[in-house]
């Protein structure tokens, strides 16, 4: 049994399948292993980034430089926040080190990195939250907009990374340990126009995602990988791709939604399998009618087609193959395209492409189209800055944060203690409190 519904099956029905599946996880983690995060899941959830390291201020929005955001995650064990908001233009691939924690979500505004790749290859322990990640065309061909090669141990919560040149994303070369959770992929370019290239590695989820106007490889999952309540929205040839490697990869597809808009070829939204993928798929969302309504049927066997051979198709695993230390919760695909339009990409502050981008997904098939550069949309556009409007102490917490929770605000180091009752550092525990934990969600 490989738990691939008949097209008649009906939404009550997930709910059990929701349940079947959260047996099939192992417990929950240990009482002393902390999330790097409320609400980190899959693989990467555990990891510590930043923690007992210095706070680090990003007080400008200047390429490099004392103050800019390159000589924050430049050295490692840092907690980095923002005193500021707004463009960042880089004019080269911007590099972390190891044990960053990047809390965007401490910033006035939306911050927007744009101009050149961002790498995290060779790197290991990092926590990314609430930035935007736009690569440009006026970048060297070959690179991604974020890219991660023999990469290890990292949560990437509510970041959005698009107008990549080779894909958006690319997790390659073994990496492992990896979440990517509530996140934003939209409108790679030129020359591949490719949402993600994720190949020959282990251990990754994929939660909760956008992908929105991306040709194909949304992503392309050669790897050992969750993929799980995703909305995929106005792909171009291809939606969902394959492995179609020599060597067995296991990808669990759960509750996800395909739904075609105006680019869309509808007889290819999961492409790319063959034998070597393994694959366990149970409720994935097909809205392939343009109607601009939620509606469309459960995949089917059928609906997984060979890559160069029409009768060649996956092997299907019973029950999913992946089984992180934080299991992940499952949501109906309804449920799913809600959240996502709701709360994926870097959320807290939307700037004008991303609620373009989001209101093209709430058309429902009628609006959105594959770019080539990101002239066709108007380019970088205008972002405001903006500034906190009080003086951050060293230790990166407010003064009236600390005075509303019974803290010395004249004291700036009560961010590097520990915060005894939950184990994460003060300061963790203040940007904690910037995030919710679910989202808001109206007009259903």
């Amino acid at each position: 049994m490989h738990f691939i519904l008949p097209k008649n099956t009906r939404f009550i029905r997930l709910a059990c399948t929701a349940l079947c599946l959260t047996a099939l996880a192992p417990a929950i983690r240990a009482d002393t292993e902390i999330l790097a995060f409320p609400g980190a899941e899959g693989f990467g959830a555990l990891v510590t980034g930043g923690r007992g390291g210095e706070v680090v201020r990003v007080t400008n929005l200047n390429d490099r430089g004392p103050g800019s955001l390159r000589d924050a995650i430049g050295q490692p064990h840092r907690v980095v926040v923002f005193d500021v908001a707004g463009l960042i233009q880089i004019e080269s691939a911007l590099v972390f080190s190891n044990n960053i924690t990047l809390a965007g979500q401490s910033a006035p505004g939306p911050v927007v990195v744009y101009g050149h790749a961002v790498s995290l290859s060779d790197r290991d322990n990092v926590i990314v939250r609430y930035i935007t990640f736009r690569q440009g065309l006026d970048s060297p061909r070959g690179s991604k907009a974020l890219n991660i090669t023999r990469g290890h141990n990292m949560i990437f919560d509510h970041v959005t990374a698009g107008w990549g040149r080779w894909d958006n994303l690319g997790v390659t070369s073994n990496s492992t340990n990896l979440t990517f959770q509530h996140c934003m992929f939209p409108e790679a370019i030129d020359p591949q126009r490719f949402g993600a290239l994720v190949d020959s590695s282990r251990r990754l989820s994929f939660i909760g995602n956008l992908w929105v106007n991306n040709h194909s490889r949304n992503p392309k999952g050669k790897a050992d990988m969750q993929y799980i309540n995703n909305v995929v929205y106005n792909w171009g040839a291809h939606g969902y791709g394959g492995g179609h490697s020599g060597a067995v990869w296991n990808q669990d597809l759960i509750h996800n939604v395909f739904i075609a808009g105006p680019s869309s070829n509808v007889y290819n939204m999961l492409h790319g399998f063959t034998e070597t993928d393994h694959l366990f798929a149970t409720d994935n969302l097909l809205d392939l009618n343009l109607d601009g309504q939620l509606n469309g049927r459960l995949a089917v066997e059928s609906d997984y087609l060979g890559w160069r051979d029409p009768e060649a198709a996956p092997t299907f695993n019973p029950t999913p193959f992946n089984h992180p230390p934080v299991p992940v919760t499952i949501f109906s695909p309804e449920e799913a395209f809600h959240r996502s339009v709701a709360w994926a990409g870097n959320s807290l502050h939307r700037d004008t492409h991303e609620l373009r981008v989001i209101e093209q997904v709430r058309s429902l098939g009628t609006e959105g189209k594959v770019i080539h550069h990101e002239a066709e949309v108007g380019g970088v556009g205008d972002i405001p800055s903006t500034r906190i409007d009080f003086e951050r102490p060293a230790d990166g917490i407010p003064p009236e944060w600390k005075r509303q929770h019974g803290l010395d605000p004249a004291d700036d180091s009560i961010g590097l203690t520990l915060h005894e009752e939950s184990g994460y550092m003060w300061v963790e525990v203040y940007l904690n409190s910037l995030a919710p934990l679910a989202p808001t969600i109206a007009n259903r």
